[in-house]
């Protein structure tokens, strides 16, 4: 699909509601203004005096839209429009800032704000984060589109798994409706009344931690609709560090996560002509952690999405405001601290090299057992609300888990929900033995050919999520007759089976008891076929009849799944595949991106020998030898990737953006920009050892390393730039 031309590359950018500030101008290709207030025309000009392409960011589920709530903007009060749950409470992002059920008179009203960025000249929109709680559906606006679109009155969602499963159906139809509506109006006003066209974006969580959180949202449907030009990927460490279970143990993994959530963005999109970029944070939305804390889990974070070469655009920072100007606990409790100076110029390292990514391709470094993939789809969110849980056992804090709240807060049902054991119980296991599995969208499989080509074996349950249309089962048996294995898990205890679906009505067949029942009936092994292995045309299907949530619970559940993948890779002709790597690594031109696993037995570190930039240290160090802990995350710069190009003097890695970089016979000269206040750090090779380094043409102290032929130095940063010059010979 053919996507709107840009004025100019956007490999990296931002969003930020204050005003233009030097402190936090991270000197990426664009911006997102947030919100639309008095100030909005203000707040683009300054942004675009310092050079950036402005994009405009806003909520649709919730943000500052008092006067709609409140009968200013059209005489009517709207606050029945507010998301309710059970007990009549209102879903509050912030005080009068409720989430809000996306009629068809929230979206013209969010069109009118639309249009004011519009006029200002942004030329992009993203409407982020479209979320319907999944406790929510109790809204007097809910129950009136029930009865539209059903034809029937409103059902409580708690009255039943069938309620509940159509509520959240609908939750989704709505928001779908909402944005088409918002964006495909935005794009012909910007047409016809300037005569050029807009884009429009969905910034949106992936489909696991909407899962997780028990929140609704349309997520794949958003690829199919034409106004739609693509989504950035909202994960970091407050998504990924919820916890989850595997071998029975508990515990955060903010790795594990972000690798499955990223790849699960990277799937959404694949094949479609939509674009994706990936979102970081060096902090996240809970202020009660240490700088320490916040740094371990980022450089976890940007590990995880670097393994997914299929994207190469980024998010590099949301509120740099709060990054760079806000203070945070001390790990000593006495008090809160700003930034420390060595993690900003480590941020900007890291900023520098995301822009960099898009010119290389990826290799994957040791044994891989590739092209395995776990489908999720988007009704797995449709199967995440209480179903008669008593009035006075609800959670008093409306039902509502965003990631900020205590763990120990949290009652042991509200813990157990939110582990999605079933999902975990079959991702876990494969990862943590080194398979780079991707969760894929299943629901992609019907709308867009081909897109399990790259896929040999796939795993799949209807106990967590369900086949929204039967033409699903016709794609998978043709990918398993030309060779594709498919292994399916589920003991069919799920009560949404029972659900008024596709499955459940008369044909003259009969109703399906389950929805695998029709899958496997397409597959020509009848309806309930014997657990175990079932060659279909070149592929097969080998059926584990037991619950994928019992595979998180202890050891001997994790090594089934492992079983069942060996049995698959054997009947590939593929066996040898199937070994233990502790390491997850690829490389991506000069850099080389791993991350090694814990919870493998070994406690052993892992050690890389050759020539190497420590991109992860604020001081770019060299290093011949590099040793890795379990759990531990690096991104270096291969020495070794262009030696053989020794002479051409170039930047390595840079603490800053590099522009004008320009080299002679006797110097190495560019511009260097970076936030207000940091401490930038450059290693650069050159020919020969340097006589002499300026900065503003003033003499700047460097170190130099012959076997490298690299220079290291070091100084103050500056939004408007600082000429460098590196001098010899």
């Amino acid at each position: 699909m053919k996507r709107s031309a840009k004025a100019a590359p956007e490999w990296t950018g931002f969003q930020e509601a204050r005003p233009y500030g030097p402190k936090y101008d991270l000197r990426t290709d664009f911006v997102m203004v947030y919100g639309i207030s008095d100030d909005l025309p203000d707040r683009i000009e300054g942004w675009k005096k310092a050079g950036y392409t402005v994009h405009l960011m806003t909520g649709v589920a919730w943000g500052e839209y008092q006067d709609y709530l409140y009968g200013r903007f059209d005489g009517r009060n709207h606050w029945d429009e507010a998301q309710a749950v059970r007990t009549g409470k209102h879903l509050l992002h912030n005080v009068d800032v409720p989430y809000m059920v996306p009629t068809v008179s929230f979206a013209d009203y969010l069109s009118t704000h639309i249009k004011k960025a519009i006029d200002a000249g942004v030329e992009a929109i993203h409407m982020e984060e479209p979320e319907f709680w999944a406790a929510a559906g109790y809204a007097e606006a809910f129950k009136r589109e029930w009865l539209n679109v059903y034809g029937e009155e409103w059902i409580p969602p708690h009255a039943s798994h069938d309620a509940q499963y159509r509520a959240s159906k609908l939750k989704a139809a709505m928001y779908y409706r909402a944005m088409d509506r918002i964006c495909s109006a935005m794009k012909e006003y910007a047409l016809a009344t300037y005569g050029r066209t807009v884009r429009f974006y969905i910034p949106t969580h992936s489909l696991i931690n909407y899962t997780q959180w028990r929140i609704v949202s349309p997520e794949a449907q958003f690829v199919s609709m034409p106004s739609c030009d693509g989504f950035i990927a909202q994960i970091w460490t407050g998504t990924s560090r919820t916890p989850n279970v595997y071998r029975g143990v508990r515990r955060e993994r903010t790795f594990e996560t972000a690798y499955l959530e990223y790849g699960m963005m990277q799937e959404l999109t694949r094949g479609t002509g939509r674009e994706m970029w990936f979102l970081h944070d060096p902090i996240e939305d809970n202020p009660r952690h240490t700088w320490a804390d916040y740094e371990q889990n980022y450089l976890a974070t940007v590990t995880a999405s670097l393994l997914h070469p299929g994207v190469s655009q980024y998010e590099v920072c949301p509120w740099p405001y709060r990054v760079f100007e806000g203070s945070y606990p001390k790990e000593d409790g006495s008090g809160k601290e700003a930034i420390p100076g060595r993690y900003a110029t480590q941020l900007m390292t890291v900023i520098h090299m995301l822009g960099e990514m898009h010119k290389y391709d990826a290799d994957t470094h040791g044994p891989s057992a590739a092209g395995i993939g776990l489908c999720l789809a988007n009704s797995a969110m449709f199967q995440r609300g209480d179903v008669d849980i008593p009035e006075e056992k609800q959670d008093a804090s409306g039902s509502r888990y965003d990631g900020t709240e205590a763990d120990d807060a949290l009652t042991a049902k509200e813990r157990k929900l939110l582990d999605w054991s079933p999902f975990y119980g079959l991702a876990l296991p494969l990862l943590k033995f080194g398979v780079p599995v991707r969760p894929l969208q299943y629901d992609n499989l019907l709308h867009f050919p081909g897109y399990l080509d790259d896929y040999r074996i796939l795993l799949l349950s209807y106990e967590f999520m369900k086949p929204e249309h039967p033409g699903i089962h016709q794609v998978l048996a043709q990918w398993v007759q030309e060779g594709g294995v498919l292994v399916y898990a589920g003991d069919g205890s799920d009560p949404y089976h029972h659900v008024r679906e596709w499955w459940k009505r008369e044909t003259r067949r009969g109703a399906y008891g389950r929805p695998e029942e029709h899958l496997f009936e397409t597959l020509g092994l009848g309806r309930h076929p014997e657990e175990g292995m079932h060659q279909v045309g070149s592929g097969a299907v080998i059926y584990e009849r037991k619950h994928p949530a019992d595979f998180a619970e202890t050891s001997d559940g994790a090594d089934r799944v492992l079983f069942r993948l060996k049995e698959a890779l054997v009947f590939l002709g593929a066996e040898e595949e199937f070994k233990e790597n502790r390491v997850l690594e690829i490389q991506r031109g000069p850099y080389r991106i791993l991350h090694v696993l814990d919870e493998t037995g070994s406690d052993a570190s892992v050690v890389l020998e050759g020539s190497f930039i420590r991109l992860f240290d604020a001081k770019l160090p060299l290093a011949k030898r590099v040793e890795l802990k379990p759990n531990g995350n690096m991104l270096l710069y291969d020495l070794d990737y262009d030696a053989g190009d020794r002479l051409q003097p170039r930047i390595l890695a840079a603490s800053s953006r590099i522009r004008e970089e320009v080299y002679s016979d006797r110097e190495l000269r560019w511009m260097a920009e970076s936030p207000e206040g940091i401490r930038v750090s450059v290693r650069a090779r050159v020919p020969r050892q340097p006589l002499k380094a300026y900065v503003d043409e003033d003499a700047v102290v460097f170190d130099y390393d012959a076997e490298t032929q690299t220079v290291f130095l070091e100084f103050e940063g500056s939004p408007q730039g600082k000429s460098v010059r590196i001098e010899w010979a």
